[in-house]
Parts: structure tokens; C-alpha cells; sequence
């Protein structure tokens, strides 16, 4: 009697953790809103400039470059020092190109990282210093100003003939390289007073559960999916925005995604969500392994008297061919199989990857691959 109990409160503690893996895993499917996209205006801006790159040592552009002659004829103007482009000959500076991400917010004295690029022929920015150097954004505004060092990952020493060379010496970088000049503040919300969230990945589903999920999270109809990428939420006038944006961004969503799978012939990776179904099919895998096989062999003649001009020895090829043919065929006869359940029976009669990857493509020219299928 007492083993009889034990055995019942085992099963009922093996269902138990079975319910709370179940839950688990519902609970894991589940994503943050903030990691399904972002509301509207929540954007980065690309900041670009034109500089000069100076205490090379002799790996700058080359004196046939006439912008950077001319460039550092205009720079020294500034100094009031009146030098003729053509009388430039030094080798010591290069004409880069400077960008930078501006982050949706920035105040006035914050810092941006930034890369450098040489634009002419220089040979290396190794040991240079970049110019104070103004930072456009594509409505012809400054917004930082870079200058500094530049740090490079790679170096490049010619001499005689012989080249050492590590990755690019005319890219380089600047950590926090550029001082934010404007303040710039993202516009999320509408004269309206309504906030659009849009989602990575546009879906209705998707869309319609966010919405449900806001409203619910609120107990008011206070979001209302436009389409199926935007969703439209109204800021109540009692809640601030800052708390209002954070509640959001928390709430769990389970977004819906369109079965895919994702084959890479030059890898031989394939890429497939569990649940992806495939129609009731018949798939015949053969392999037909042709080989041709000389053997040489030598003819020594025996039991010869004497000896001549036509007695010796001759070498002898034997050729043949061996045909292996192997006849193996899989059979999945369910009518709601997934590709996880073809590629175990596929695997099970010994099929290559490659051989797997031609198989989804014809189940997906047959129709009975119910996904998209992308070949990269």
C-alpha cells in the first residue's frame, strides 16, 4: 500500500513539472514590445564631414592629389598664410572623409565616436591627427565637430620592395572623436498627442495582438492598429509620457511569424523553425557511384632457355569499372509533418546536407512545403 502511494505521488509530481514546463515555454515564447520595434521617430542621424589628416610620415597623399593641395592651402588662409596649391609638395597629409551617428537624443557637450577614411592615395593614417573638422547632417546643418587621433587597426611599411601589411591602414577611428555642438531630441509624439508604434517586422496578426495587449494592459481602447506595421496609441492626459513610453516597452507580446526556412547551399545550413508543416510526400534518394580502377601488372617471361632481342619483360594495364548503386528511398507517410520530422527521416537513410537542401526544393516546387523558402 505505502508503494502504492509513493507511485501516485510521483505521477501526480511528474504532471505537476510537466504543467509548469508547459507554462514555461508559453511564457518564453513570449517578447517585450521593445523588441519588436520602436515608435515612430525614434531614429539615428548620419553626420558627415570633410577633414584633413596631418603628421603622417610620408604615407599621405601624394602631390598629384590637387584637393588636398588645395585644401591645405585654404586651411593655412585661415592662419594668414598665403601658400600657392602648386608650391604644396608634402606628403605628410591626407584628405579623409569623417562620419558619425548622431543617437535620436543628445545634449550639448556629449561625445560621438568616429571613423576616418581616406578619400586620395594615401598609403597609411598611421600616426596622423585629424583637424578640428564639422560635421554636416543632410539638411547641411553642423552638429558635431571631430578632431583627434587616429587610432588604426592594421599598419602598412614599404620599403625596397618588400611590403608589410595588416589590415586597412587608411581606416581609422576616433573613440568619442566629435563634441555634439546642437542639441538634438526625438519627435515620438503627434500634435495630437498620439504616439505610432511600428514593428520590425510588419504583420497583422502581430499588429492586432500589440493593440489588445495595450488596451488591456490600460482597461481603455486607447491603441488602434493603422495597418499591419503601425499602431496608433493615444496618450491618456493623467499618465506621464516618460512612464507612460516605459509601461509599453514592457508589456509581453507573442508576435506571429511566417514559416520560413533558410537553406545555405555554400555552407550546407538549413535553418527552419520546428513547426514548419510539409504535405503528405514520397521522397526517392539514390546514388549511383561509377569508378574506373587499372591495375598494372608486369609479365615476366619464365622458362626461357635463351635469352634475346624479343624476350623481356612487359608491363600489363587492366582496367575495370565498378558500378555501386545504392537504392535507398524514404516514405513520410503522416498528413501533418513538420521539416524537423523530414530531415530526422532523411538523416536516418544516411542523406548529406546538400542532398537535404535539393529535397526542400523540389517539396517546395511540388507545393507541399507550406513556407517560404529563401536560398541564400
Amino acid at each position: 500500500m505505502r508503494r502504492l502511494l509513493n507511485f501516485k505521488q510521483l505521477i501526480i509530481a511528474l504532471l505537476c513539472c510537466s504543467v509548469f514546463i508547459t507554462n514555461a515555454m508559453a511564457e518564453s515564447e513570449s517578447v517585450r514590445l521593445k523588441d519588436l520595434g520602436k515608435f515612430a521617430g525614434w531614429r539615428e542621424n548620419a553626420l558627415v564631414g570633410y577633414g584633413l589628416v596631418t603628421g603622417l610620415a610620408g604615407t599621405g597623399d601624394s602631390s598629384s592629389n590637387k584637393a588636398t593641395r588645395q585644401s591645405i592651402a585654404n586651411m593655412l588662409a585661415q592662419f594668414d598664410v598665403a601658400v600657392s596649391p602648386d608650391d604644396i609638395v608634402s606628403r605628410n597629409t591626407a584628405a579623409v572623409m569623417v562620419t558619425a551617428v548622431l543617437p535620436p537624443y543628445t545634449t550639448t557637450g556629449d561625445t560621438l565616436d568616429v571613423t576616418v577614411t581616406s578619400m586620395g592615395d594615401a598609403r597609411s593614417l598611421s600616426g596622423g591627427s585629424l583637424l578640428i573638422t564639422p560635421l554636416k547632417a543632410p539638411n547641411n546643418k553642423v552638429y558635431a565637430l571631430a578632431q583627434g587621433p587616429v587610432s588604426l587597426g592594421g599598419y602598412k611599411f614599404a620599403q625596397n620592395g618588400t611590403l608589410a601589411q595588416k589590415n586597412h591602414p587608411t581606416v581609422g577611428s576616433i573613440p568619442n572623436g566629435a563634441s555634439v555642438e546642437v542639441a538634438v531630441k526625438a519627435n515620438v509624439l503627434s500634435p495630437e498627442g498620439k504616439l505610432t508604434f511600428t514593428l520590425a517586422d510588419a504583420d497583422y496578426t502581430t499588429a492586432a495582438r500589440v493593440a489588445f495587449a495595450v488596451n488591456n494592459a490600460f482597461g481603455a481602447s486607447i491603441a488602434d492598429p493603422r495597418d499591419a506595421e503601425s499602431i496608433e496609441i493615444r496618450v491618456p492626459d493623467n499618465l506621464h509620457l516618460v512612464a507612460f513610453m516605459a509601461r509599453i516597452e514592457s508589456l509581453n507580446v507573442e508576435p506571429d511569424v511566417r514559416a520560413r526556412v533558410v537553406v545555405n547551399e555554400r555552407t550546407g545550413t538549413i535553418v527552419a523553425g520546428g513547426d514548419v508543416r510539409i504535405s503528405k510526400v514520397v521522397i526517392s534518394h539514390g546514388d549511383l557511384k561509377i569508378s574506373i580502377v587499372t591495375d598494372n601488372t608486369v609479365s615476366q617471361p619464365i622458362y626461357v632457355r635463351q635469352t634475346g632481342r624479343g624476350v623481356r619483360t612487359q608491363s600489363i594495364s587492366n582496367s575495370r569499372i565498378d558500378v555501386d548503386e545504392r537504392e535507398e528511398s524514404g516514405y513520410v507517410s503522416a498528413s501533418n509533418n513538420t521539416v524537423a520530422d523530414l530531415i530526422q527521416a532523411l538523416t536516418q537513410i544516411k542523406t548529406n546536407t546538400r542532398d537535404i537542401i535539393s529535397i526542400l526544393r523540389a517539396i517546395k516546387a511540388a507545393g507541399a512545403l507550406h513556407a517560404d523558402l529563401v536560398v541564400q
